[in-house]
Formats: structure tokens, C-alpha cells, sequence
């Protein structure tokens, strides 16, 4: 298992060797303030489930993406996506979202669940009262939220990444995936090449309008600030999605 007190020095090292070369580092711009700012609207609702269970909704910049508070655990400190109602299959709780009618993709973050729909023609008023009776009555079963044959999605540092890779999977850790997160979204690490990191949008960010703008004036700036190595950042989509995508086109 990779010494996480070596991570911390190297990370370390090369954050002081950038203090020593970009003195003016406390003027840089916060990296939050790179990503797109969200619209005017207001910033959560409650609704009050009979049982006495309370489900919080907020809105994403994406808005075919709107993230439901439960006010309870959902996956730990993982997310997970799925993006079909096929990839559900070993999530009870997603397979039952899936069958709300309107229901494009379900997104588990660690205390939320993010729900795409399929259009901007459908109103989320129409689908809120599906969505919240699903998550209560889920939580009511008792089931797990996914079981042993959900696929691992763990990115953590590990021996064979060098020194590059252990740093930008701290970054994304601490600076860039928990920012991500609140607006109902991720960004999961898929590679390192010829200084081109891989990188997949998940939950919100999918079909945000202004993914590319998160990715270059957020997430690009702020790796190729700390580290020089980083050349670029390209998304990354599986086999799912580029059908899809086709699909939509045709």
C-alpha cells in the first residue's frame, strides 16, 4: 500500500518549488471562480416526505440536473453513475428512480442523488413527486443502496502511479472533485499520456452546456498551475455514452 507520508512530501515539494516560482500566488484567481457561475435561482427547496423524512433540492448549473438531499448517507465518500437503466442493476435504488418516466441518468454522491431528465421540455414539477416518493419509500425498505456487484470506481493514489499522477490525483481529490460535487456532479480520473490528463464527467456535468468551460478555465488552469508536467485535460467518454451520443445526432 502506497506510503501516504511520501505522497505528502512529494506534494509538498513541489508546491514550494511553484511558491518560489509565482511569488504572486496569493493574487491568483480561487479556482472556484474560474468554473461557470450558477443562475439566479433559488438556491433550495424543501419538501417535507409524510414519513417525516425531509429531501432538499438544490439546482446545477446543468438544468436537465437537479440534486436531491436526503439527509442521510448515500455511497460513503464514493459516487457512482449510471447513465442506463441496464448499468442499474446493481443499484435497487437507481433501478427504482429509472422507472419514473422522464428519468435520463441517476448520480450517487456520497450524501446526495442527482437526477438528469431527458429533456428541457419536462417539467420538474411533474417529476419531483415521483422522485421524492422513490427515495423515502427506498429508504424505508431497509436495502443497501448498491450491492457487492457494483463495480469498484476507486482512483486513490496507488504504488505504481510516479510522481506526476500522485499529483494530480491529490489535486483532484482535495481541490477540484469536491468543488464538482456540490454542483451534483464529478470528475474521475481515467489517465495520464503524453501530458494529456483523461479525465470523466460524471452526474451533472455530463451534458452540462458548460463542461468544456469547467474543464479548461477550471480544472486545466488550476493542474497546470501546480504542475508544469500537465500539458492539457481532454474528457473522456465510455462506449455507453458515444452510442448515445450518436443516437441523439441521427
Amino acid at each position: 500500500m502506497w506510503n501516504l507520508g511520501i505522497v505528502s512530501k512529494v506534494f509538498f515539494s513541489r508546491f514550494c518549488r511553484v511558491l518560489l516560482k509565482h511569488h504572486n500566488l496569493t493574487t491568483r484567481q480561487p479556482f472556484h471562480q474560474l468554473l461557470p457561475k450558477k443562475p439566479s435561482l433559488p438556491s433550495a427547496a424543501w419538501h417535507r416526505a409524510v414519513r417525516g423524512m425531509f429531501i432538499q433540492t438544490q439546482d446545477t448549473p446543468n438544468p436537465n440536473s437537479l440534486k436531491f438531499i436526503p439527509g442521510r448517507e448515500v455511497l460513503e465518500s464514493r459516487t457512482m453513475e449510471f447513465s442506463t437503466p441496464a448499468a442499474a442493476y446493481c443499484s435497487p435504488l437507481a433501478r427504482q428512480l429509472f422507472r419514473i418516466e422522464g428519468v435520463k441518468s441517476v448520480f450517487f454522491g456520497p450524501d446526495f442523488i442527482t437526477i438528469t431528465k431527458e429533456s428541457e421540455d419536462l417539467d420538474w414539477n411533474l417529476l419531483k413527486p415521483d422522485i421524492y416518493a422513490a427515495i423515502m419509500d427506498f429508504f424505508a425498505s431497509g436495502l443497501p443502496v448498491v450491492t457487492d456487484e457494483a463495480p469498484r470506481t476507486d482512483t486513490a493514489a496507488s504504488e505504481e502511479d510516479d510522481e506526476v499522477v500522485l499529483m494530480i490525483k491529490e489535486l483532484l481529490d482535495t481541490r477540484i472533485r469536491p468543488t464538482v460535487q456540490e454542483d451534483g456532479g464529478d470528475v474521475i480520473y481515467k489517465g495520464f499520456e503524453d501530458g494529456i490528463v483523461q479525465l470523466k464527467l460524471q452526474g451533472s456535468c455530463t451534458s452540462c452546456p458548460s463542461s468544456i468551460i469547467t474543464l479548461k478555465n477550471g480544472i486545466q488552469n488550476m493542474l497546470q498551475f501546480y504542475i508544469p508536467e500537465v500539458e492539457g485535460v481532454e474528457q473522456v467518454v465510455d462506449d455507453d455514452d458515444d452510442v448515445e451520443k450518436e443516437a441523439n445526432s441521427t
